[in-house]
C-alpha cells in the first residue's frame, strides 16, 4: 500500500469561499511568492529540478529542465503559457483546481514567470469551461488589486501581467504548439519542431508551456522544499497527483494521492465498483492511453509503472468500466471522438481515423468480417509514429489494446454476422 497523503494540491478545496483571495491568504497563500522573490531565477529553476517535479499534462517531462531551456538573456520577450485546455476524455483535474483554488495557479504563474524572466503570462482555458474562465478572471483581478500582479510586485522590481484567454473548444489545442497558434489567432494546428517553443514559441519569442497542475504545485515546492516534495510518490515520479476517477465506481471524482498509487487503492478511496459489478477494463490516463484490465489492479500509477505495463500515465484520467460494457462499442465511441477532433493537417491521422471509425461502426452494427480486425491493426500501424502529432498515436491506443486484451469480443461480432449471412443464403 502507498503511504497516505495529507492533501497538498486539494487542501483548500473544501474551505468556505476557497476561491477568494482572503481565504487563500489565510491558508498560507502568497507566502511562497514572497520567499521566491528573495531568491534568484537560477535558484528557483534549480529548486524545481531538485524536486523532480514532472509535467502533469501527460508527457511527464521534468519541469525544471523545461524551464532551464529558456535563454538567460532578454533580447526578446519571454512568455509563460499555461495549458488549461483540458479536453482528454475522462480528464477532470485542472478545471476543478481552477474552480476551487485559482490563486494557487496564479501564485505558481508568478513564481514560474520570475524564474524564467517572463513578464507576460497567458492562461489558455478551454472555451466550454465558462465557470472556471470567469472564476480565474475574478481571481486575477483580485491579485492585481492586492499588488501580486502588475508593476513592481511586492516591491521586488519584478513586473508581470496575466491574460486569461478562452479557446474555441478544439481538442487539438491541448498540443502545445497548436495552442500557441490558436493563441496567436490562427487555426489550431501543430507546428513543425524544431524550432521548439523555448527558442521560438508565442510570437516567435522564447516560450514555456506548462500544465495547470504542474504550475499549481510550484508554490508548495517553494514553501516545503525539494526534499519534502520527494517524500511523496516514487523516486523517479515524486510528488502528489490528482487522479480523475469516472465511470462505474460508487463515488467518482478527484482524488489526490501519491504518484505510484494503484487502481486497487484508488477504488478503495472511491467506494469500490458501482453496484458490486466486477471490473472489466480501465484507462490509466484517458482514452488516448492503452487500456488495462482487471489483471492490472496493482500496477503503480506513475510514469514508469504505467509504461512498464504497456500503457502511459497520461493525465491520470482513470475511466473504469464494468462487465456490462462492450469493448468494441467503447473503442468505437472513442475513435469517433478522435475522427471528429483530428485537425486534418496530416494524411495518416485525417484519413486513418475516418476509416477506423467506419470499420468499427460497421462491426458494432453486426456487419463486420474477421478480416476487419486485421484491417484495423494495419491502419493503426500506418498511423502510429507517422502522424504529425500525438493525436494519431492516441487514437490507435484504445483499438490496439482493445484487440490485444479482448480480441474474442471483436471476433464474436464478426461470427454473428457470418452466421446471419449463412442463414440468409440458406
Amino acid at each position: 500500500m502507498s503511504d497516505p497523503l495529507t492533501p497538498v494540491l486539494t487542501k483548500r478545496w473544501l474551505s468556505p469561499n476557497s476561491w477568494r483571495l482572503s481565504t487563500y491568504e489565510q491558508l498560507e497563500g502568497y507566502t511562497a511568492l514572497r520567499k521566491a522573490l528573495r531568491g534568484t531565477p537560477e535558484q528557483l529553476v534549480q529548486l524545481v529540478k531538485d524536486s523532480g517535479l514532472r509535467g502533469r499534462g501527460g508527457a511527464g517531462f521534468p519541469a525544471g529542465v523545461k524551464w532551464s531551456f529558456m535563454p538567460p538573456n532578454e533580447d526578446k520577450p519571454h512568455y509563460l503559457v499555461i495549458n488549461a485546455d483540458e479536453g482528454e476524455p475522462g480528464t477532470c483535474k485542472d478545471i476543478p483546481l481552477m474552480m476551487a483554488d485559482p490563486h494557487s495557479l496564479i501564485e505558481g504563474c508568478i513564481i514560474a514567470a520570475y524564474a524564467m524572466r517572463s513578464h507576460h503570462c497567458f492562461i489558455y482555458v478551454r472555451g466550454e469551461a465558462l465557470h472556471p474562465y470567469r472564476r480565474l478572471n475574478a481571481a486575477v483581478r483580485e491579485a492585481y488589486r492586492a499588488g501580486y500582479l502588475g508593476r513592481d510586485i511586492l516591491g521586488s522590481g519584478f513586473d508581470l501581467d496575466i491574460t486569461v484567454h478562452a479557446g474555441a473548444g478544439a481538442y487539438i489545442c491541448g498540443e502545445e504548439t497548436a495552442l500557441l497558434d490558436s493563441l496567436e489567432g490562427r487555426r489550431g494546428q501543430p507546428r513543425l519542431k524544431p524550432p521548439f517553443p523555448a527558442a521560438a514559441g508565442l510570437y516567435a519569442a522564447p516560450t514555456t508551456v506548462n500544465n495547470v497542475e504542474t504550475i499549481a504545485s510550484v508554490p508548495f515546492i517553494v514553501n516545503g522544499g525539494a526534499d519534502w516534495f520527494r517524500k511523496m510518490g516514487r523516486e523517479k515520479s515524486p510528488g502528489p497527483k490528482i487522479y480523475s476517477i469516472s465511470g462505474h465506481v460508487e463515488k467518482p471524482g478527484q482524488y489526490e494521492a501519491p504518484l505510484g498509487t494503484t487502481l486497487r487503492e484508488l477504488l478503495e478511496l472511491c467506494g469500490g465498483m458501482k453496484d458490486g459489478i466486477p471490473l472489466k477494463f480501465w484507462t490509466p490516463g484517458g482514452s488516448s492511453t492503452p487500456m488495462f484490465t482487471a489483471e492490472h489492479l496493482d500496477i503503480p500509477l506513475d510514469f514508469e509503472g504505467a509504461a512498464e505495463a504497456g500503457s502511459m500515465l497520461g493525465t491520470t484520467a482513470v475511466q473504469v468500466f464494468n462487465e456490462t460494457v462492450s469493448v468494441p462499442w467503447a473503442v468505437m465511441k472513442w475513435t469517433k471522438f478522435y475522427e471528429h477532433e483530428s485537425c486534418g493537417k496530416c494524411t495518416p491521422c485525417r484519413e486513418g481515423t475516418y476509416w477506423l471509425a467506419q470499420i468499427l461502426e460497421r462491426m458494432v452494427e453486426g456487419r463486420g468480417t474477421a478480416e476487419d480486425i486485421d484491417t484495423l491493426l494495419d491502419v493503426c500501424d500506418n498511423i502510429l509514429g507517422r502522424s504529425f502529432c500525438a493525436l494519431g498515436d492516441g487514437a490507435v491506443s484504445p483499438i490496439t489494446s482493445g484487440i490485444k486484451y479482448f480480441r474474442d469480443e471483436f471476433l464474436a461480432l464478426c461470427e454473428s454476422n457470418k452466421r446471419e449471412l449463412v442463414g440468409a443464403q440458406a
